[in-house]
């Protein structure tokens, strides 16, 4: 387990050195670029990037002459409750989906199940999400078109998660405002999960049924223990290492696809800010949204590495 860390914390040092170096690189333009690369400072440069870094300097933006990082930490909130439901979507329905089908192997559900799942990763993030506020927003009048939030409840900003907030507004408003933000969030989040679920519930079914052959299920069939058992108790287990690995990739296809849907649904968050400071040529809103994402989707991935190395009991072995 020592070992395991060791190359962990080490792939994570190596990860933020080549991403810091590289928005160091990408933030010098023109004759500024041509003079670090060709100067023997380079290195003093990027230290002295870095410290601006650790104490909260990401630079100023040229449009609201205020500390980007600011900005970042008002939009911040909206793209992570985003992230998180949309993340908890695609795990919780892409288990259900992938064991439904694995336990009805070469049977009608399991066909059309993959295929549902297939369709769901073929459909661009953009397309999906005008289809879904046409039907539901639109034409069915289920939810709401855009936003965080109706107007007609004026949520004090506390802790900027709009769910969290709003249920600490429960003498001004009961739980009205807590279900009215949760209609908010819905679209936006099955749109960024659609994809991350199909991959899940494909990964799911193989893995599964992968272990479904191994020797101590056999046994278990054996001694007469139910398929259900079989597959919730001793199976699923040992099934989820995989699963969690492919989890934290689908961590980097979500936050690719916020900016589309953050755009598409006006949502408030990291990716719409990013949209407009790439229309607007912020450039240090740019680069400190990008650091920042990249981080997150680090940090993401670290977390359900260490996790699949933990459920996995030849690594927690001491050595």
């Amino acid at each position: 387990m020592f070992k395991l860390l060791i190359r962990h914390g080490t792939t994570l040092l190596i990860s933020l050195f080549g991403l810091t170096l590289l928005t160091f690189v990408l933030s010098q333009r023109g004759d500024s670029a041509l003079h670090i690369y060709q100067s023997q400072h380079f290195m003093g440069q990027y230290l002295e990037y870095l410290q601006y870094l650790l104490a909260g300097d990401w630079g100023y933006s040229s449009i609201h002459n205020r500390p980007v990082l600011y900005d970042f930490l008002q939009h911040f909130p909206a793209t992570i409750e985003l992230v998180m439901l949309a993340l908890l979507f695609a795990i919780i329905f892409g288990l259900t989906l992938g064991i439904m089908a694995a336990n009805r192997r070469g049977k009608w559900l399991d066909n059309t199940l993959m295929g549902v799942t297939l369709a769901g990763y073929s459909m661009p993030i953009y397309w999906w999400g005008m289809l879904l506020v046409l039907l539901f927003s639109l034409t069915l009048g289920w939810t709401p078109v855009a936003g965080r939030i109706d107007y007609i409840y004026d949520v004090p900003p506390v802790t900027r998660f709009m769910l969290i907030d709003s249920l600490l507004s429960q003498d001004q408003y009961g739980f009205d405002a807590f279900f009215n933000a949760l209609l908010h969030l819905i679209l936006p989040a099955i749109t960024l999960s659609t994809i991350p679920m199909a991959i899940i519930a494909r990964m799911t079914r193989s893995s599964l049924l992968g272990v479904l052959k191994a020797e101590y299920i056999r046994t278990a069939r054996s001694k007469g223990l139910s398929q259900q058992r079989i597959i919730w108790v001793h199976a699923l287990r040992n099934a989820l290492i995989p699963i969690l690995t492919i989890s934290g990739v689908q961590v980097s296809i979500i936050m690719s696809g916020v900016i589309i849907t953050e755009y598409i649904f006006a949502w408030p968050g990291v990716g719409k800010w990013l949209l407009e400071a790439v229309s607007r040529r912020d450039f240090a809103s740019i680069q400190a949204g990008i650091l920042a994402l990249s981080l997150l989707v680090i940090a993401f991935n670290l977390a359900l590495d260490l996790l699949a190395s933990y459920m996995n009991p030849r690594l927690r072995r001491p050595s």
